[in-house]
Formats: C-alpha cells, structure tokens, sequence
C-alpha cells in the first residue's frame, strides 16, 4: 500500500486551502493555537502560512522542509533551554533555579570533563579539569544535589553526555525512582552521540565498536523503561564549532545519524519502534539566510532518508527534530557586547529555520563561564523574540522566497554528494576511522582561519573596528568548590555499603562480557552509590581504550 495515499503527514497532494482546511485545522483543533487572532502592531492579521509547498511538502508533512507540525509556534514556542554546569553539583542547582525562575522552560545540563570521560573527581587526571566546564558527578548523590527542589516529572531535562551517557542516564533514572516520579513518564535527551566525539570534540573513553554497543544499550533500555526520552541527540554542533561549513555540518551529521538507524536495526530494534525518540543538535552561525536554509534541508533529507532507506513507516520517525545551540566559536573575546548582536541573529536563524528548542549563548562565554547577568541576558534575548519580535506568529515565514528555497537546495545537494564519498568509504564509522571526517573539518577550519587573517572576512572588533579596550569582568567559580566535591565523594565511598557495590561492579563486568544489556546492571550499581569512575573502570578493562588515528 501507498503510504502517502493514507496518512495525511505523507500526502503531497493538497493545495494552500487543502492544508489549511485538513492538517492545520484538525491540528489546532487537538491544540489551540497560542492565541485566537494573530495581529501585527498595525493590526494586519497574520495568516498561518504564505505561499505553497514547493517541493510538495506542508507543515506538518513529509518532507516536512516547512516544520514539522502543522502550527508549529503558533501552537506552543520552542523549549527555552538554557545550558548550564559549573564547579559543584549545589552551584548549578543554584543557577538551575535562577533560570527556571527566571522563565526558562527546560534544563540542559554541563557536565565537567572528567565526568564526560568518566573519572572521578579524585583521579589524577581529573584533577586540573574538576569543575571548569561543566558540573562534577561522580555519584548519584551528586545528581541528588544537582536537582534538589526540582520536580523531575515536570521539566525536560538535557543532558550533553556522549561515552558515559549510559552511567548517567540510569542516575537520572534512580533520582526519579527517589523522587517518586515514574521513569516511563520522564522527558528529555541524553545526547549520547560517541561518533562526533571520535571526529571532531574528543571526549571519548572506549574504541568505536564497544561505545556504539552502549549506544543501542540505551536505546533498547528506553523503549522500554523510559519510552517518552529522546536517546539519542545526534549533533552537527560540536563539528561545526571545530571548524566545518554548513555542508558539512548537514552531511556528517545526517551521516552519523543513519550510521545510529543502522547499528539499531542491527541489534534487533524495529525503525518504527526506535526512530521517534531521535533527535538532532545543530549549530546557529551567522550567515543568517544560509543557516536557516541549512535546517530547511536538514529536515527533508532525513525524512527521505528514513523513509526510502530504511523503510519507516511511522510519521514520527520521519520528523528531524532538532535543538539549536548559537556558535560559541563565533563569540569573540574583543568587544564582548558585539557577541550579544551575533546570538541574537543566530537565534533568529534558529527559529526562522523551525528548531524545537535552543539555547542562547552569553556574551562572555569567549571570556570563561557566563555570568549570573550574562545568563539571564541570554535568556531575556530568547523571550524577546518569542514575545516582541514576531517571527513566532508565521511558520516558515521565509519559505517561498526563491533565494531561500534556491539555497535549500543547494545546500541538500552538496550534502548528499559529500555524504556519497563517505559511502564510498565505507560509511560514517569508517569515514572517521580513516581519518577522512577529521581532514575534512581541520581543511575548512584552516581555510575561515586563513580568510580572517588575510583580512577577506571580517569579524567586528577582531579584524576591523578594532578599539582599545580596558580588562574584561571575567566570571570564576568558587575555587573552594573542588574541596566540597572531593568531600562528598570520600563520604559516599565511605558511608555506601562496598559489599553491595562490588557485587553490582561484578554484574556489570559479567554483562560486558556477554550480549546483555549493559543499562539495567549499569542501573543497579548507581543505584547502591557506584561511581562513574568505578563503572567506566570495569568497562574499560573489558573494551580497551581508543587510540585515534593520525589525520594532520
């Protein structure tokens, strides 16, 4: 049977009445949309949608190029998600709270860089790195403290966790266990996307073949346990902040996501079960017109991918739903207010181009972690847009327009044609593997680098316009911090019952030697106070550790 002659998100055979008399009004039907009239300050009534569908797609209808439901913010803003992590578990809880009261809608959250290659505090390699970056957890006592006094069952929570996601995932699950709130209900990502760690960010622990196992491990472990949980985050982000163009963010990212459909389906998970709960992590650059034609096109790609590849049938797994984060590389130290202009213009590509949720950067993240001010500015630059601006009143306000749609296209053509040589290399795993992903981003890189210099692109305050300038207001977390965490972790060793805790390292150890699912042993050790340095250990002497390959 045709699926596109029966469910109205795969038909390509209405016209702008049709969409607006079946899809758009059956959606706002189910869901209000946010107000009964749409008016601009002159009082000219904003219709839902301009113009057609030229590539046969609708709102809410596959490709889904112009959003992926059919009133999109009309019905319900993106998730203001505001991204957070520093010094200890009690200090992020702080500045958790100050953004949820301050009107964010979801929680994303940091982790240090031990804890993203899972060692604990205390380790030696730990020890320069504890609490800079992101938040130290080395226990689930940490996670206690990081969401105390916040109801778990109410908030979507992020998590930018990628070789221990698994370890942190089943935290978030025991806190919810705690907190009385059934796991099965929870909402929110774990990004979990090793592949991009290996290619450009690199914060891997294990090689690829073990860490694509605890991939699907979690996978399999929420469709079940947490089915309303986004398991996969697959990001573009972090390439693009290393350097790669908007072609490429498109190709490597879509890449690495049909290599997680693939590595699913190998491990026995049916596409229509597993494919809802994935989602994408893009960047917003400056060039405002090409980034939102890059989400464009991020959307139509995957849906044919899904579908003509992999045979999905499930409208929601043709649906690329994506949260945008604005480029921290594009932030510059000089003139720290110009970056305050440069969010504001990527958030405006996010939003014109249809993301889900999104994070503004600050404008002192050049400089070290954002203020308390600066992440409330950011913030208050989100709600601007969403209240002041407009641009949430129209869907695909730009679609139709011929350089935009022209650009799509361009933009899915390169992509493709990149993505075929990576197929020609034997897939995205090899393509990083050989070292040909990392060539490519270090090429482009040098290549924006040099452009700078010469003087053939200019970035305001860097390369012209350049003033003298007196020393920057710099943000440090309490030095005194890392004391606490290493307290905390020598009262959990010492306070936990270690015969309940060796006994649960040992069933984790025993499931990595087998095909078991890692999740529920993994579950049970954190639950009895196991750190992540404990479980990583184990892990580690059964999977060996990666050794990236020479690319330069």
């Amino acid at each position: 049977m045709d699926e596109s002659r029966t469910d109205p998100t795969l038909s390509s055979n209405l016209d702008p009445a049709g969409w607006r008399a079946g899809p758009w009004n059956t959606a706002r039907a189910k869901h209000p949309e946010r107000r009964s009239e749409f008016k601009t300050p002159s009082g000219l009534v904003q219709e839902p949608l301009y113009g057609g569908a030229p590539d046969g797609g609708f709102p809410g209808q596959f490709p889904f190029t112009r959003g992926i439901r059919p009133t999109m913010y009309r019905g319900r803003l993106w998730t203001m998600r505001q991204y957070a992590g520093f010094s200890s578990a009690r200090a992020t809880n702080e500045r958790f709270r100050m953004l949820l009261d301050g009107g964010q809608t979801g929680l994303s959250t940091a982790f240090d860089l031990p804890t993203q290659i899972g060692y604990d505090s205390d380790h030696p390699l730990a020890e320069p790195e504890v609490g800079l970056v992101g938040v130290p957890v080395n226990s689930l006592r940490d996670l206690e403290r990081l969401f105390e006094k916040i109801p778990l069952g109410e908030v979507t929570t992020s998590m930018t966790i990628n070789a221990t996601a698994c370890v942190l995932l089943a935290m978030y699950v025991a806190l919810c266990r705690r907190q009385n709130v059934a796991p099965r209900a929870i909402r929110g990502t774990v990004q979990n996307d090793i592949l991009k760690e290996y290619a450009a960010r690199g914060n891997y622990r294990f090689p690829v073949g073990p860490s694509m196992r605890l991939t699907t491990d979690l996978m399999a472990f929420c469709m079940e346990a947490a089915p309303n949980w986004n398991t996969i985050s697959v990001s573009g982000y972090h390439m693009r902040e290393a350097g790669c163009t908007a072609v490429q963010e498109l190709a490597f990212t879509l890449g690495n996501g049909r290599a997680y459909v693939r590595a699913a389906a190998a491990a026995g998970l049916s596409i229509d079960d597993f494919a809802p709960r994935v989602s994408f992590f893009f960047n917003a650059h400056n060039h405002l017109f090409e980034e939102v034609a890059k989400f464009r096109a991020a959307r139509r790609m995957w849906a044919r991918i899904m579908r003509d590849e992999f045979g999905a049938k499930n409208p929601e797994s043709l649906m690329l739903r994506f949260h945008t984060q604005t480029a921290g590389s594009m932030l510059t130290s000089q003139q720290p207010d110009n970056n305050v202009v440069r969010v504001t213009l990527q958030a405006l590509a996010a939003l014109l181009g249809g993301t889900q949720s999104l994070h503004t950067n600050s404008r002192d993240e050049a400089l070290g972690l954002p203020s308390e001010s600066s992440a409330r500015l950011a913030l208050r630059t989100q709600q601007v847009l969403a209240e002041e601006s407009g641009v949430a009143d129209v869907i695909d306000p730009l679609g139709g327009a011929p350089y935009i749609e022209s650009m799509t296209d361009d933009l899915e053509a390169r992509a493709l044609a990149l993505m075929t040589r990576v197929d020609q290399l034997g897939g995205a795993v090899a393509g990083i593997e050989q070292g040909f992903v990392q060539r490519e981003i270090h090429r482009s890189a040098r290549e924006w680098q040099r452009n700078i210099e010469r003087g053939e692109r200019t970035i305001v305050g860097v390369n012209d316009y350049i003033e003298s300038e007196g020393p920057p207001k710099i943000f440090r977390p309490n030095p005194a911090a890392r004391d606490e965490v290493l307290a905390d972790l020598a009262d959990v060793r010492r306070e936990r019952d270690s015969r309940r805790v060796e006994a649960a390292l040992q069933a984790v150890d025993a499931a990595a030697t087998s095909s078991a699912n890692l999740c529920p042993p993994i579950l049970a050790a954190v639950e009895c106070y196991a750190t992540i340095g404990e479980i990583c250990g184990v892990l580690e002497k059964r999977f060996g550790s990666y050794k990236p390959p020479e690319v330069l």
